[in-house]
């Protein structure tokens, strides 16, 4: 047999090798696909650079990213037979740089020689070196893929082939990762825009459910970040005529379309209950399953406005009451009967006890109110007073504690009430005795539990105010009529001051005559020095069943007629109030037979007539209306107590 030969080799033989090669450059690349195809960020990058080096037959393979500058850091590095640790170094004077900053760069052999300020890949013996650029769409370089090794590694085309192929492959994942870290970051930011902002965000449904809502929203909601989710936001509205009217129309707009910039809602707070008023803006989503809603907090604002509408409201009633005219500007007498009445005046100011002050009409109630107010604790804050007989049947409880809008006809805005203007200081309420049964309950509950309710409204309103009442009648009597509440009645008259009658306080007749001429005859212009002795017995000897009023008017009448410098005043002026005195009664002691004779006196002498500047209300200090009130409740009419 022939001896085989083993010269060259045939083209057959060069086919197959080609056939053999080609396939494994196929399985290497499929290899590398397979192993890669799963996978995506850290992943992909530590199975990339360990299936690279297998492919490339090197010992070392990685991914890095450009940092800026010269610096340079791995992703994932292949070292020898692991996934070590990420490093960072410097491309200047290694094989890197020429990657980086060109395009694909490979060294067969001789790394070392070329590159020997690069130590580590002179300690580790690095021969050769193939690496490519990473770049993004723009063309950007993002970093560099290589592989190198401790031996020579022959330029292939199919190696270089492969390289372009996974470095497209992770220079996509690269950018991706890149641009996904841009949405964290951008996604963090507007978080924490979202969370941090001062103005509260609310993502809630179509049933006003929440979404999410910001750190702002649950600070002023009183809720923590667990109630959240599913939290309503309808739950957060109180149930007042007002503030579900607002609420519900603010919906409504939504519904419709409507801007809804800026409406102004009361809310109650999750963890206390406390009101709180915010302004609101929210528009649907665009999806239409949701609104997004933005609020602000204004309960300060609104507490103060309402607080300057208190003000505004208190100070024009104050400026109402200095127009007015009141008896005395201080106190005036000696006598032994009213310096037991100062003295009482004296112990009790300084406390917040309720004061209940008795006297016939005219014996100055009021005056006593305003020195116990100005002597106590609450001398800088308001007096406000209400005359209980004088206000409308109707209108008693609107009067005394306030209404809501649309609480009865014609309550066209809120109204603050008289208990409420007082808060913090005194309300005095005089004629206390007329105020009707029904409202006694409401006035009894203010005493005991110091908060009341606005007429329509259902919230409690906390009121710090001390009350002093008057009145003429005899309230224990009316107490026993049925006619007023027992248990007012005691808490009113904790500490009782009876006011003693002119006619008791003879001593103080001529202080209080020469104080009431000086202060009318300088009111009026005229040079008035006094009376004639037989004046001043005349007004010593009468009963004045008006009282202080009834002198004042006596004198001021006088001075206005007066022609000289000293006054005598006729007796006719006394004839008619004499004679009233004079007529018999079956309980001439009670204050309602003093009040009905003194009434009868003064109508006679104004042959009747009520209203004017001479009628008889003004003669008596008392309101038209009061006084016709009082007429027929004390059954007064005229034809049967005409003069004979």
């Amino acid at each position: 047999m022939p001896e085989p030969d083993f010269g060259s080799p045939t083209s057959t033989d060069l086919n197959v090798r080609t056939r053999t090669a080609d396939g494994e450059e196929l399985a290497a690349l499929r290899a590398i696909v397979e192993g890669t195809a799963a996978s995506v960020g850290q992943e992909f990058f530590q199975t990339l650079v360990r299936h690279l080096a297998a492919a490339t037959g090197t010992k070392y393979a990685f991914v890095a990213e450009f940092l800026g500058g010269t610096r340079v850091r791995t992703i994932a590095f292949w070292f020898r037979d692991h996934v070590a640790e990420n490093i960072e170094w410097d491309l200047r004077g290694t094989p890197c740089e020429d990657v980086v900053f060109g395009d694909l760069c490979h060294h067969p052999s001789g790394v070392c020689r070329k590159f020997p300020r690069d130590e580590p890949l002179v300690q580790l013996k690095i021969d050769s070196y193939l690496g490519v650029p990473l770049r993004d769409s723009a063309g950007q370089v993002l970093g560099h893929l290589a592989v190198f090794d401790d031996r020579p590694m022959p330029e292939e085309p199919y190696r270089t082939f492969t390289f372009r192929i996974f470095a497209a492959r992770a220079a996509a994942e690269l950018q991706r990762l890149a641009v996904e870290k841009q949405l964290r970051e951008s996604e963090q930011r507007f978080r924490d825009l979202f969370d941090e902002a001062p103005i509260a965000y609310v993502h809630e449904d179509l049933d006003s459910r929440f979404i999410s809502a910001n750190r702002a929203a649950m600070r002023i909601l009183g809720i923590t970040p667990e109630q959240v989710a599913g939290t309503v936001g309808m739950s957060f509205v109180p149930d007042t005529p007002d503030a579900q009217r607002r609420v519900r129309e603010a919906f409504e707009s939504i519904g419709r379309g409507t801007d809804t910039s800026g409406v102004v809602l009361e809310l109650r707070r999750r963890d206390d209950g406390r009101p709180i008023w915010i302004q609101w803006w929210s528009k649907p989503d665009p999806s239409g399953k949701s609104t997004r809603t933005m609020f602000v907090d204004i309960t300060e604002r609104v507490l103060l406005e309402r607080e300057q509408a208190r003000l505004q409201a208190q100070n024009l009633y104050l400026q109402e009451e200095i127009k007015s005219v009141h008896n005395f500007d201080e106190i005036i007498g000696r006598s032994a009967a009213l310096a037991a009445v100062l003295q009482h005046v004296e112990r009790v100011a300084p406390t917040d006890a309720s004061v209940l002050i008795c006297g016939e009409t005219g014996t100055g109630k009021e005056l006593i109110a305003r020195a116990i107010h100005s002597s106590g604790n609450r001398r800088d804050k308001p007096l406000i007073k209400v005359n209980c007989a004088a206000l409308p049947t109707g209108l008693v409880e609107s009067e005394l504690f306030g209404h809501e809008r649309g609480a009865f006809s014609g309550a066209i805005a809120r109204r603050i009430g008289r208990f409420e203007l007082a808060n913090g200081g005194t309300i005095f309420l005089d004629e206390i005795g007329e105020v009707p049964l029904e409202i006694q309950v409401k006035l009894l509950r203010v005493l005991q539990e110091r908060e009341l309710e606005r007429v329509g409204g259902s919230t409690p309103i906390k009121v710090d105010v001390r009350i002093i009442a008057a009145t003429n009648r005899d309230l224990a009597k009316a107490v026993r009529d049925g006619k007023f509440r027992e248990d007012l009645y005691y808490r009113l008259s904790v500490f009782p001051i009876q006011l003693p009658p002119l006619r008791e306080r003879t001593d103080d007749i001529k202080l209080l005559t020469q104080f009431l001429i000086n202060k009318y005859s300088t009111r009026i212009g005229k040079q008035v020095e006094g009376v004639t002795n037989e004046t001043m017995q005349r007004l010593l000897a009468y009963p004045w069943p008006g009282n202080v009023r009834e002198l004042e008017n006596v004198l001021e009448r006088a001075v206005i007629l007066s022609s000289g410098r000293v006054i005598d005043i006729d007796m006719a002026t006394f004839a008619a109030a004499n004679a009233a005195d004079r007529a018999p009664s079956g309980d001439g002691a009670s204050l309602e037979s003093v009040e009905r004779r003194h009434m009868i006196s003064v109508l006679n002498q104004t042959n009747w007539v009520i209203d004017g500047p001479s009628g008889a209300a003004k003669i008596l200090g008392l309101h038209p209306n009061t006084l016709r009130s009082r007429l027929q409740k004390l059954g007064i009419k005229r034809g049967t107590h005409d003069p004979a």
